[in-house]
């Protein structure tokens, strides 16, 4: 049994009718004590107890008009009318009991109390049947009079259980509760509809069916079809979107089926919309589903990118043009630096070797920078050539590691590979412990591209740990396989997680300020794990450490048997049939006229105008200056100040001729595949 809820409504008018009652009292017994009324009028004469509590019920009663409360709002009004019975059952006793003028009030109050439920009900009883007990014991109500007395104490009560019974009850809250609910969703209705009115993306609200039940004024100039025209028909007739090779979307590529399907949110902006007057647009579409909860429909917010593609193009058409133009001086001089830092080829003092350490250092990083920018430019607009093979994945990341572990043995960290025992370097290796036995992992990708997400990740969690270690581990199910790279670094604050992955951003605070780096290599990695059909993300806590997940398809080991048989014929069968590659002869003029090779003889001389008139060369361009600065500073034996590490020893000066001759390759980050072939001039004979 509780207090009956009421409406806010009920709550402020009962309160405005309390305050009307008290002030009625205290004028009648101010007019009565101060208006020069006849003293001996006895219908004015209000006792002071009644006055008193009249105040306290018009005081009540104002406080919680002003200030109602946002909880328990029905004991509240309950407390008001209790303040209204209690001062109408003493001005009633006070002014002449069942013979009072003031009968009336009671009868008028009494009728509420089941508006306040049982609890209401129960309580004045009490009081009524309190007093008519008393009025019998202390002979105020006598034998006759008692008939009368309770008719006059409880039958407005009676009256009110039927006006206020539980049922009424519940029907007028109901109604109450109904009008309020139609008000809401009126106020808030009226807010969606000037929120979709007012934006300039084009939303669309579509059932489990694909059926159109909303659509905003910006979808239908976009899609060119009026909101009469457009609700209660299928999307598909709607929005007619094609790929951007000007063909219909199928069922199979529809993102909107797709998450009608799944009910999972998708985002893409490679497609384009054909509008009622046949324009063609490019389009961002964002798909979302109504709820968690699976067939409840769709919300499609699209607008027109095309303009924005178009600007995006034109940056990466420079950036990529400049990177690349800029890229050639920039080799050149990187080259001729290392040559001068080459005791064979230059005599300087160690001081300018400390300097042209530095420039030669700045060079390769400058290189890089535009390398890059000219790789993010080609994924950007779609330029990103995919060679995939079958890779065995634990030598190939096995590899990866071990070509950076001299970078982690610099800072002192331990560089850890799991599935490999004895790989994880440092003074306290034997701490650690490795699997013995690993599983096959093979995947179908890009080698070059693969090695480069790699690269990427294993050298950032190199580069931000101060102290400690990296561990790269390869684990995998039936379908895909997963390779975490986890260190204990300076970790990733929450804020920037999110951002990770954006092109250019770089987390900035006072840990990662004196880092270096462009913000384009994980970048980079995501575009390239997406056309891998893989996933990265990171899960990191701040000053704690990192770990990042690259997860790939798993490719079955009887695929990828077959296809390695089928590469490694196809390298037979190639080696066997290309003719031996000639030295070029401008490499052999350097590296004679420097004294690495022995000079021709005076008959071998003779014949050389014979040569040049029967083939012209082209003059030489950078890459050749390149390959031969190369292979003159690599033929030449290299001494410990050297700023590159040695090359190891070849058997033959020609050989070794042949090996250096060719561009350079950074054995961990690969470019060729983000590079656009050029075809290279031959090279001319050096007079």
């Amino acid at each position: 049994m509780g207090v009956q809820q009421i409406s806010r409504f009920w709550h402020r008018r009962l309160c405005e009718a309390s305050m009307l009652y008290a002030v009625i009292i205290v004028a009648l017994w101010a007019w009565r004590h101060f208006g020069g009324v006849d003293q001996y009028n006895l219908v004015l004469d209000i006792p002071l107890i009644a006055v008193i509590l009249a105040g306290i019920t018009g005081v009540v009663a104002a406080v919680l008009h002003i200030w109602p409360p946002q909880q328990r709002l029905g004991q509240a009004s309950l407390v008001v009318y209790l303040c209204a019975v209690a001062t109408t059952g003493a001005l009633i006793i006070g002014t002449g009991g069942l013979s009072s003028p003031f009968i009336a009030a009671w009868l008028l109050v009494a009728v509420f109390a089941m508006f306040f439920g049982w609890v209401g009900l129960a309580l004045v009883l009490l009081l009524v049947n309190a007093y008519l007990s008393w009025g019998v014991l202390a002979g105020h109500i006598t034998s006759t009079m008692i008939p009368s007395a309770m008719l006059t104490g409880e039958l407005p009560i009676l009256v009110g259980c039927l006006l206020w019974g539980p049922d009424d009850r519940a029907a007028e809250a109901r109604t109450t509760s109904y009008r309020e609910l139609a008000a809401t969703l009126s106020r808030v209705a009226g807010k969606s509809d000037i929120v979709l009115n007012a934006i300039g993306d084009g939303v669309m609200a579509l059932d489990a069916d694909g059926m159109i039940e909303l659509i905003n004024p910006a979808a239908q100039r976009l899609v060119g079809w009026g909101d009469e025209d457009a609700l209660g028909l299928s999307y598909q007739s709607v929005l007619k979107l094609i790929d951007a090779k000007n063909d219909p979307i199928t069922n199979d590529t529809d993102p909107i089926a797709a998450v009608l399907a799944d009910n999972q949110p998708l985002t893409t902006d490679r497609l384009r919309l054909v509008t009622s007057s046949g324009k063609t647009p490019i389009i961002s579409l964002v798909i979302s589903p109504v709820s968690s909860e699976p067939g409840s429909g769709v919300i499609v917010v699209f607008r027109d990118v095309t303009k924005e593609k178009a600007e995006e193009r034109q940056k990466a058409e420079f950036i990529s043009t400049a990177s690349h133009e800029m890229r050639t001086p920039v080799a050149s001089i990187e080259g001729y630096l290392g040559l001068t830092l080459n005791p064979a080829t230059a005599t300087i003092d160690q001081r300018a070797r400390d300097f042209i350490t530095k420039a030669h250092r700045s060079a390769e990083h400058l290189g890089r920078l535009f390398q890059d920018l000219l790789d993010v430019s080609k994924a950007d607009d779609g330029r990103l050539q995919s060679n995939p093979e079958a890779i065995d994945l634990i030598p190939f990341v096995s590899d990866i590691v071990e070509g950076l572990r001299h970078k982690a043995e610099d800072k002192k960290l331990q560089l850890i590979f799991k599935p490999r025992p004895g790989t994880t370097g440092g003074e306290h290796s034997a701490t650690f412990t490795s699997r013995t036995l690993s599983p096959a992992f093979y995947v179908h990708v890009d080698p070059d591209q693969l090695r480069e997400v790699l690269d990427n990740l294993v050298e950032n969690a190199i580069k931000y740990t101060p102290s400690g270690r990296v561990t790269v581990d390869v684990t995998g199910g039936s379908g895909r396989v997963t390779i975490a790279i986890a260190d204990t670094g300076i970790g990733i604050p929450v804020e920037d997680q999110s951002h990770l992955f954006q092109k250019f951003y770089r987390v900035d605070n006072s840990d990662t300020r004196e880092i270096g780096g462009t913000g384009l290599g994980l970048y980079l990695s995501r575009r390239l794990t997406e056309v891998m059909d893989g996933r990265l993300w990171v899960e990191s806590a701040y000053r704690q450490g990192s770990t990042f997940f690259l997860e790939l398809p798993r490719m079955s080991e009887h695929d990828a048997q077959t296809a390695l048989a089928a590469k490694a014929k196809a390298a037979a069968q190639a080696a066997k049939a290309a003719p031996p590659r000639p030295v070029p002869a401008f490499a052999t003029a350097v590296l004679q006229s420097q004294g690495f090779l022995p000079q021709p003889s005076p008959a071998t001389r003779a014949q050389r105008p014979a040569q040049k008139s029967s083939r012209a060369a082209p003059p030489p361009t950078a890459k050749n200056v390149q390959s031969t600065t190369v292979a003159v500073a690599q033929a030449a034996p290299a001494t410990p100040s050297s700023a590159t590490p040695p090359s190891a020893p070849s058997t033959s000066p020609t050989a070794h001729i042949i090996a250096t001759s060719q561009p350079r390759r950074s054995p961990t980050r690969v470019r060729d595949v983000l590079t656009t072939p050029r075809s290279a001039a031959p090279p001319r004979a050096v007079r």
